[in-house]
């Protein structure tokens, strides 16, 4: 089954080694919904490497197909994180061959000054067709589904 990667917008609050994991760490968010916790493993990709800290406004995704604890406050293994602007989009899906994420949720148009990137911060200038992408953005168009113009792209090489 693919991953369906789920975003959870929040600003740090804590962070916290897991107890005799010390390559685990807990991190609390504060979101619109409320509080949830993300446990950041060692395979966590943190987008371009950033430290985290509270009071930072993040982005993490988790896999919506993976089982959860049924706890309270939610918590979540984050597959993905890193720092969000306020004023700006991430996404993380599968792109297909028309650059259509695999939801439907987003198409892509990539411009001239589109930033793409590999997931460790080298160029890639082959095809995004058929790849599963980072996408940051701003605005979208009203249309079916939204198409926007990415400010930048990483892509996570299989």
């Amino acid at each position: 089954m693919a991953i369906s990667y789920i975003p959870v917008y929040g600003i740090i609050q804590n962070m916290e080694n897991v107890s005799g994991q010390c390559c685990q760490q807990l991190v609390t968010l504060r979101t619109e919904e409320g509080v949830v916790r993300l446990m950041l493993a060692p395979d966590t990709y943190v987008i371009g490497s950033v430290r985290l800290r509270p009071g930072m406004s993040v982005a993490a995704f988790y896999d919506g197909n993976a089982p959860v604890p049924l706890i309270y406050p939610p918590q979540y293994r984050a597959l993905i994180i890193g720092q969000r602007n306020p004023l700006e989009n991430i996404a993380v899906n599968f792109f297909d061959s028309t650059l259509t994420a695999s939801d439907g949720s987003l198409k892509l148009n990539p411009g001239p000054s589109t930033d793409v990137i590999t997931s460790n911060g080298q160029r890639f200038s082959c095809s995004l067709a058929n790849q599963t992408l980072i996408v940051y953005y701003r605005a979208t168009t009203r249309s079916i589904p939204p198409q926007t113009t990415p400010r930048k792209i990483i892509v996570l090489c299989k």
